[in-house]
């Protein structure tokens, strides 16, 4: 039936088509062509599918990529893979901390867990931990790298829902302490002209050349040896120490605990600037670098330096006479009992055996005291096992034993967890070497309060 009407169809097509080519300036073909016409309003104003929440949607994941992360965002920064970052606030003259805000739709407990795993993973220094389990502030250290976390949850509106959610917002800023290679221009001396003259030293730093007798001049034990002039010291084979030492050699190098023995060392070319933290540390060495450490940390409070001894002091140790150029350092150990010896009572130690390799276990005993300021608690193989879980508890000296608890009570803190790491066995009788000293000494205090090398240099600098 449809087949057969095809052709009247053909031929009402036809004679339409034609009555309009032969009418196109009539009025009916004119209101014909009007009706069928496009909207021109559709031209200015064009209507997107999908609605005006997809518009919001698309405007929002537009400036979203407009924000991106500084250039010199460093790369140890670990970023929670399921936050978008918000904004970026470079640091000002004022405040050299840069800030960077993100959000993220994980709970605030979950991403606390993630950094706190990330830092203490890869050997970051944990300042401070968030005490809320909802969220908090997580701060922490590594070289010379300063990250505050700040996790905080909050509740944000859907507008085209109207739902209330909870996200999670982050604060990440991170600071740089940049170890004076090139400290801002100090007044010049009288004998020096308005030309300033960089020092032989560090051909980067700017200000008058330190008078060529002034290794020389006596200094007092309660002031660094080059106060002014940080960082000055710079050790070309630290690419072999551990990366997260490094910062620990070059800002006690720069508070000056190394500065006697490069001077012993500028003849010989071979060793000149080389800290050769491979090395094992000799007895005197330490001794030498306990003293000098201490007393450049707590250069402010004389109450807590240690006196060196004079040259009318009897000798504590029979192969340490006033002629041994660490005599003073030894000595003033002795003198004030941080180190065994027959003033503190051990009638058998009457040898120091100075070029001897230091051990752990000497290491801790004669840190520990400095650290707490306290007499040292009383101690059993039994204890030491409970707390550290050392399988070589028994290999511990008796003496040692009470310093190795003691340091188990600073945490985060304590000597052995910054030198050796999380271990089972403390290998008591190990020589230490002289980067792990060097990691030793960068702290002097308890998990509440202490002091560190970089604070040191902190408050020379603005001393100065």
């Amino acid at each position: 039936m449809l087949h057969c009407n095809r052709p009247a169809v053909f031929l009402s097509l036809a004679v339409l088509l034609t009555s309009l080519t032969a009418c196109a300036n009539s009025p009916v073909a004119k209101n014909l062509e009007q009706s069928l016409a496009a909207d021109s309003r559709l031209k200015d104003h064009p209507v997107t599918f999908g609605g005006a929440q997809q518009v919001n949607e698309q405007q929002n994941q537009q400036n979203q990529t407009k924000v991106q992360l500084p250039a010199d965002f460093p790369k140890d920064i670990p970023q929670y893979p399921n936050a978008n970052l918000q904004e970026v606030k470079p640091s000002s003259s004022e405040d050299n901390s840069t800030s960077t805000r993100w959000l993220s739709s994980d709970p605030s407990n979950l991403i606390a867990s993630y950094y706190l795993q990330q830092f203490q993973a890869n050997n970051w220094q944990i300042v401070q931990q968030p005490t809320d389990q909802q969220g908090g502030i997580l701060e922490a250290r590594r070289n010379d790298l300063q990250v505050k976390v700040s996790i905080q949850p909050k509740s944000v509106t859907n507008p085209p829902s109207n739902q209330v959610h909870t996200e999670t917002e982050l604060l990440i800023d991170y600071t740089r302490n940049i170890t004076a290679t090139a400290e801002t221009t100090p007044t010049p001396s009288p004998q020096t002209t308005n030309d300033t003259v960089p020092q032989p030293d560090n051909p980067q730093f700017i200000g008058p050349v330190q008078p060529t007798n002034s290794a020389a001049q006596p200094s007092s034990t309660s002031e660094p040896k080059n106060p002014t002039t940080p960082g000055s010291v710079e050790f070309s084979d630290l690419n072999k120490a551990p990366q997260e030492w490094r910062k620990y050699i070059q800002d006690l190098a720069a508070l000056g605990v190394f500065s006697e023995e490069t001077n012993a060392t500028k003849s010989n070319i071979a060793a000149k600037n080389q800290f050769q933290p491979d090395k094992i540390t000799t007895r005197r060495e330490y001794a030498r670098w306990l003293v000098a450490a201490n007393n450049a940390m707590y250069a402010n409070n004389p109450a807590k330096q240690i006196r060196l001894a004079s040259e009318s002091a009897q000798p504590a140790f029979s192969d340490v006479p006033k002629t041994n150029p660490d005599f003073g350092a030894i000595q003033g150990l002795a003198e004030a009992g941080l180190i065994p010896s027959p003033l503190s009572g051990d009638s058998t130690t009457v040898l120091f055996r100075p070029d001897a390799p230091l051990t752990r276990e000497q290491l801790i005993l004669w840190k520990i005291p400095l650290d707490t300021r306290q007499a040292l608690p009383a101690a059993n193989i039994d204890a030491v096992k409970q707390t550290w879980g050392f399988q070589d508890a028994a290999k511990i000296d008796p003496q040692a034993l009470r310093a190795v608890l003691a340091d188990y009570q600073n945490g985060e803190k304590s000597d052995i967890r910054r030198v050796f790491g999380y271990t089972t066995l403390f290998q008591p009788k190990k020589p230490v070497t002289r980067a792990e000293a060097a990691a030793a000494l960068w702290y002097f205090g308890t998990q509440s309060e202490g002091v560190s090398a970089q604070d040191a240099l902190k408050l020379t600098r603005s001393q100065s």
